[in-house]
């Protein structure tokens, strides 16, 4: 019983050993993150492509929709999941309110978009693209950011699906009332 016990307890001699602090030479050299500049994370919304563009970022959300919107100037192709627009939105009404946004702002075919969306149906993602898209401008030109939020380009949709309640067949429907 004793041996379980001795074992248990951590020897004070097995503590970590203290780490030396770095030499004054590598201290001198600050680091991003402490020189206070953005970290990847907020250089995603303009930080320049491989060619030498600056990609636009916007994230769009609608029902349990989600879409990532990477904006770049180009001749106007939109690919939503490595496919066309076209390809991937089968309804008209859907390409029409993915594209709505650059239609509205005059600038259609003056950007290209890869978009990544995930979740949800095909209006849900429609709607997610609508806003990704709809950000991104914003961020490329904020100019437009202000005629963008006054026609609710900029506004999250947030309505969602009710939960199922306890003690009923649905959200809002009851059991079938019998009598006896």
């Amino acid at each position: 019983m004793e041996e379980l016990e001795k074992q248990e307890q951590p020897e004070p001699e097995a503590a970590a050993p203290e780490v030396e602090s770095p030499a004054p030479e590598a201290a001198a050299e600050p680091t991003p993150e402490a020189a206070g500049e953005a970290g990847p994370a907020l250089e995603a919304e303009a930080a320049p492509s491989g060619n030498g563009r600056r990609v636009f970022y916007g994230t769009g959300r609608r029902k349990t929709s989600v879409a990532r919107v990477y904006l770049r100037s180009g001749s106007g192709q939109l690919r939503v999941n490595g496919q066309p627009l076209n390809a991937f939105f089968t309804t008209p009404a859907w390409r029409r309110q993915a594209r709505e946004p650059l239609i509205f702002a005059g600038v259609a075919e003056q950007y290209d978009a890869e978009i990544t969306v995930k979740g949800g149906g095909n209006g849900g993602q429609a709607g997610a693209v609508r806003l990704g898209i709809a950000r991104a401008l914003a961020a490329a030109n904020p100019e437009l950011r202000t005629k963008l939020r006054r026609t609710g380009f900029l506004t999250r949709d947030p309505r969602m699906k009710e939960r199922k309640k306890y003690g009923q067949k649905g959200a809002r429907r009851r059991f079938q009332w019998t009598k006896r």
